[in-house]
């Protein structure tokens, strides 16, 4: 017996010279490091609770049940500058609106960032391994799949969302008109996509939706819920235990999985066709379906499943989120609205086309301006993959490099950013589309991020935005507002409005 304990004393004893030799000698290679690069330390958030930042936590979720997250993280940097650090639960965050740091992480230096572990694990029950969580080889095969998926040929063919927002607009009549915008965008925008992807729409606009289309769309509300939630919990996602959440990811995965299981059928019917008969319907039209096309490079039912959820998620929530805060300000702004709809009535035909789109540089203006004040990630975040430096964020200027340790997190607001008046004027928190009349901005304005993970869904998503505000503002003369009340912010995956679009819209 004393011999077992003094076997055990002796091992502690190595272990923790072992731990202490490689603390020692980590902490002297990035003195070494931060010292030969110049680097200086970069501000710091004053904290009661330095190590598990139990003041800054509850100062968030505080925020948060109030609206008023994105205001408080306003009013952080505007006290502590572009770039400063925050300790929670024993990790170091450096919270930043800085474009140049901004691109150095998302470009420059992309291989020394990634998504990291604690992402991956917190996301994973919704999304699993698909290209939003993963990273190095994994995200890089991901990403090729995708591509060829948005090729102009399939962005800029409407005959998919023409059906939908006629749908809309029929919906909207059926309701005398009164509507909250953001609830029709987010059904009608799963409505449409789905067709895209699947081949098959979720049918959630239609006058008798099926149960499984509404408990899919609840259920993918819910998971997407869940999932922010673990994310802000970071290392206490232990914490959360809730059965709706998994059962909420649970239906999301077997309504995906229904149709991996036809496309996998598709793919295996289709290889026994020669090849001048492949991919065409009974009348010989050429036909595309997103998850058809992925499913021609891999025939892994789980990678299909998780690449399928996670676009179909990110482009629901991009392209609803956005319609809703054009409608949203357009209720406000009649005189943005009257100028707007001059703008498409000039260049609008029947059918509606993407050069007539293109045409409409005021819609485009719009879009832009909606975009800077509420783009859709309105805070991301990427983890440092080993000890590497920045050449801004350090100093009590922030203009200094700054030394980043392995596993360190960097934050970074695009909605602070786009909101900073040295980059859009000192009217910046105003709504002025006509400032993007000769803006040109850099980094500085960032709604589909940058840099290799740039969203390669945009082009699709503003097609289809730009699409649907298009047919409303030809098929209605005005807007009425019908909530007197200011912008509640809504922070899940996206941003969106926590009190959505109630308006009165009045046919042409």
């Amino acid at each position: 017996m004393a011999f077992s304990l003094l076997l055990a004393a002796v091992g502690l004893l190595f272990s923790s010279l072992y731990y202490t030799v490689q603390w020692l000698i980590r902490y002297r290679r990035r003195y070494h490091m931060s010292r030969q690069n110049g680097c200086l330390p970069p501000k710091k958030l004053p904290q009661l609770d330095p190590f598990l930042g139990t003041d800054i936590v509850l100062q968030n979720l505080g925020a948060a049940k109030k609206y008023g997250f994105l205001n408080l993280l306003r009013s952080r940097h505007a006290a502590h500058g572009l770039t400063f650090t925050t300790n929670t639960y024993f990790r170091t965050t450096i919270n930043t609106c800085d474009p140049t740091l901004i691109q150095n992480v998302l470009s420059f230096q992309f291989q020394d960032f990634g998504m990291g572990p604690l992402r991956r694990k917190s996301a994973s029950p919704l999304l699993g391994r698909g290209i939003f969580t993963t990273d190095d080889e994994i995200w890089a095969h991901q990403r090729a799949l995708i591509r060829p998926s948005f090729v102009r040929a399939q962005v800029t063919d409407f005959s998919i969302f023409g059906h939908h927002v006629d749908q809309l607009i029929a919906l909207i009549a059926r309701r005398n008109h009164e509507v909250d915008l953001q609830q029709l965008f987010f059904r009608m925008v799963l409505d449409s996509n789905s067709e895209y992807m699947f081949g098959e729409s979720v049918g959630l606009m239609s006058e008798n939706a099926s149960e499984s289309a509404t408990t899919f769309h609840h259920a993918l509300d819910y998971a997407q819920q869940g999932t922010i939630l673990r994310l802000r919990l970071g290392n206490l996602m232990f914490a959360h235990r809730d059965k709706k959440f998994r059962d909420s990811c649970d239906i999301v995965h077997a309504y995906a999985d229904k149709f991996v299981s036809q496309a996998l059928a598709y793919r295996r019917k289709q290889a026994m066709l020669p090849a001048e008969k492949r991919d065409t319907d009974e009348g010989g039209r050429q036909k595309y379906v997103f998850l058809n096309e992925l499913a021609k490079d891999t025939d892994d039912p789980i990678l299909l499943r998780d690449q399928i959820v996670n676009m179909l998620l990110a482009a629901r929530d991009t392209t609803a989120g956005l319609l809703a805060f054009v409608f949203f300000m357009l209720a406000r702004r009649p005189d943005v609205w009257d100028k707007l709809r001059a703008d498409v009535l000039e260049h609008y035909c029947e059918p509606l086309t993407y050069e007539a789109i293109m045409d409409m540089k005021y819609l485009r203006y719009v879009v832009n301006e909606t975009l800077r004040l509420f783009p859709p990630i309105a805070t991301n975040s990427r983890m440092a993959n080993k000890d590497t430096v920045l050449p801004v964020g350090g100093g009590p200027d922030g203009k200094s490099p700054l030394f980043v340790a392995k596993h360190h997190v960097v934050t970074y607001s695009t909605f602070v950013m786009h909101r900073r008046k040295e980059f859009f004027g000192e009217d910046a928190d105003e709504f002025r589309p006509e400032r993007w009349e000769n803006l040109r901005p850099g980094w500085e304005f960032l709604p589909f991020n940058g840099g290799p993970r740039i969203c390669p869904g945009q082009k699709f998503a503003l097609t289809e935005s730009s699409y649907t505000i298009a047919r409303l503002l030809h098929a209605y003369s005005g807007i009425e507002n019908l909530d007197p009340t200011d912008w509640r912010e809504q922070l899940t995956l996206s941003l969106t409005l926590n009190n959505g679009v109630q308006c009165r819209l009045i046919p042409a």
